[in-house]
């Protein structure tokens, strides 16, 4: 695809209209997307229960989602590369409310298994694309910013949404959580239908060869590895956290669920302050929090002994852990200027395997004996490595920062 010209026209010219509006649509998109990924996680017995299977068949369904996102991302995103990014908004918010209706009408275990990968595949593209459009809002300086608001919904949805659908299972039922999440898709698709504005929509024909060749350049590469490992680094202590709390601290059922909203609240500063500091520089954005996740998990297990140093530990990783994510956005889109929407969107199919990367990553510390100190050491090793990525690639001259942000998107 060639929308170069077209945003950052639309860059220039809108100063005059807000990107408030456009913004907050996209972060209310992010926010359900968010819910559906993390909530059932908080559900797990219920729909174990309600489905009449196993607790680790029904965490299936989260490792079924996370397949979906890595492996839908380019197909979507391919498949969508002709129609206005306004329209493929819209319509992946309907397949995402569909697939929550059918997860919350599923007869048995099979049929939710489906559902909840029809869902997972508005996912990886709904971010690709929403990225490219948030960045085109706005002046160039203030790109990584507008992406970071977008992502803000999902940090959000950690502190509300994910809460809320397990009360919701909990009070009501997993199928009434499903069917709230299904009415935020049709709350997101009014609020793209209204505020997102026409003259973003034109599109010219996409090439596929060409843009498939893109994600094959070395620098693009280095990005999404860099993407990978520091989502593994995330995941090795995120995915253990709570038998780690419980571990390092005896916390109580009480505690860990405060220190899990703590940890949301984290994940919302750091990805503010990612924005922020991304503005300015990508590299050394990425170069200070990377430090900052590795140091967090080596002091971890000695910070969680007592319950102060445990939210503090929670709150600074927390910030840490989603500082990384709009830096390493926009440095992959960047780094893909021709191909920004599927780039960005195979970006996002990183983040998913180095999800699984890192909790695979742990369960084989422990199964090898080593306790949960020895799985935050390995997830900071693993920091340690993406920081390496980071400075071997600017210095390889694959350092792109601020002044040519236009060209991303």
């Amino acid at each position: 695809m060639h929308a170069t010209t077209s945003s950052t026209q639309a860059a220039a010219s809108g100063p005059a209209r807000s990107a408030t509006g456009p913004l907050l649509a996209l972060a209310i998109g992010s926010f359900g997307i968010g819910t559906t990924e993390f909530g059932p996680m908080g559900m797990l017995s219920s729909i174990a229960e309600g489905v009449d299977v196993s607790i680790p068949s029904a965490g299936l369904l989260v490792s079924a989602y996370a397949i979906g996102v890595t492996l839908g991302a380019p197909f979507m995103t391919l498949l969508l590369g002709h129609w206005s990014r306004r329209k493929a908004l819209m319509v992946l918010m309907a397949i995402f409310t569909l697939g929550n209706l059918l997860s919350a009408l599923a007869p048995g275990y099979a049929s939710l298994m489906v559902a909840r990968v029809v869902t997972s595949l508005t996912h990886g593209v709904f971010f690709g694309i929403g990225a490219v459009v948030a960045a085109s809002l706005v002046p160039p300086n203030k790109q990584a910013s507008a992406v970071a608001t977008m992502f803000m919904g999902l940090t959000l949805a950690n502190i509300g949404g994910v809460p809320a659908a397990t009360w919701l299972s909990d009070s009501v039922g997993w199928r009434q959580s499903f069917a709230a999440i299904a009415a935020l898709g049709v709350l997101a698709m009014l609020a793209l239908r209204l505020a997102l504005p026409r003259d973003h929509a034109a599109r010219a024909r996409t090439d596929v060869r060409a843009e498939l060749r893109v994600l094959t350049r070395p620098v693009v590469l280095a990005a999404m590895l860099t993407t990978v490992l520091s989502s593994a680094a995330m995941f090795a202590l995120y995915t253990y956290i709570s038998p780690a709390l419980k571990t390092f601290n005896a916390a109580s059922p009480a505690l860990i669920t405060g220190l899990l909203a703590l940890a949301g609240v984290g994940f919302t500063i750091g990805n503010s302050l990612g924005g922020k500091f991304a503005d300015r520089s990508v590299d050394k954005t990425l170069i200070g929090f990377l430090l900052l996740i590795a140091a967090s998990m080596l002091a971890f297990p000695w910070l969680a002994q007592t319950h102060i140093g445990a939210a503090v530990g929670v709150l600074v990783w927390g910030i840490g852990a989603f500082a990384v994510v709009p830096p390493i956005q926009m440095r992959v889109m960047r780094a893909a200027a021709e191909a920004p929407g599927l780039a960005s969107a195979v970006n996002i199919g990183a983040f998913n395997l180095g999800n699984a990367v890192g909790a695979a990553m742990g369960a084989a510390v422990l199964s090898a004996g080593l306790g949960y100190a020895a799985v935050m050491v390995a997830g900071a090793a693993v920091a340690v490595l993406a920081l390496l990525l980071v400075l071997w690639s600017a210095r390889r001259g694959a350092r792109q920062d601020v002044p040519h942000a236009a060209a991303c998107c």
